[in-house]
């Protein structure tokens, strides 16, 4: 039986990997200009066919691939974890400005923090490719989500997941578990601007002596 991605599944790859070279690309510039890297790392996958069709199903859609590949956009996927807040920015101007890539919809979680916490700036690409989609376009057109975050943010979101979401949390008090993740991630978001504030001063100190 033919896969929730049918014969695109293996488009999937090749716009994935046309985004990883791109931010690979602006990582290898910026080492050039200021001797260290422009994230931490990056993670990249295509969601599972089991995954997606589990998506599908849960928003009363077939798992066929009009339904997966347009109508839900995180077939693809990118987590670009940063060492401070102003490098997620950077990159996220940088996304904007590639070439036969288009943003379709961006959301910005650091400054419009969600209530229980999460801090994280997320992007859905679309990216141009030279082989028909879904529609019969030619260029066709394929969606990548991105997630952009510092470190800090990154391993608040993992913890935050495994603590609320274990079987064990069955009889306890979740409101008190809510505060205190809310607590943390509003301590974790501080020690992120205090960063952010030493680097840039020593940029600043280093670039006047030059």
């Amino acid at each position: 039986m033919e896969g929730v991605y049918g014969e695109y599944a293996g488009k999937l790859q090749l716009v994935m990997e046309k985004l990883v070279r791109a931010v690979e690309a602006y990582d290898a510039e910026y080492q050039r200009r200021y001797g260290e890297r422009a994230y931490e790392h990056l993670l990249c996958r295509i969601k599972s066919e089991q995954s997606m069709a589990e998506k599908c199903a849960r928003n009363g859609w077939p798992a066929q691939p009009a339904y997966a590949l347009r109508e839900i956009r995180d077939a693809v996927g990118l987590r670009i974890v940063c060492n401070f807040v102003d490098d997620i920015y950077a990159i996220a101007d940088y996304l904007r400005r590639i070439e036969g890539v288009r943003v379709a919809e961006e959301k910005d979680y650091i400054r419009n923090v969600k209530p229980n916490g999460y801090r994280s700036y997320h992007m859905v690409l679309c990216v141009e490719t030279p082989f028909a989609d879904v529609l019969g376009q030619c260029p066709g057109q394929y969606f990548a989500e991105v997630q952009l975050r510092t470190i800090a943010m990154d391993s608040w979101a993992a913890l935050e997941h495994q603590v609320k979401y274990k079987k064990r949390l069955q009889g306890v008090n979740l409101e008190l578990v809510t505060a205190e993740l809310k607590r943390c991630a509003d301590e974790l978001a501080s020690c992120d601007l205090s960063m952010q504030t030493i680097r840039n001063l020593i940029r600043e100190q280093t670039e006047e002596k030059t």
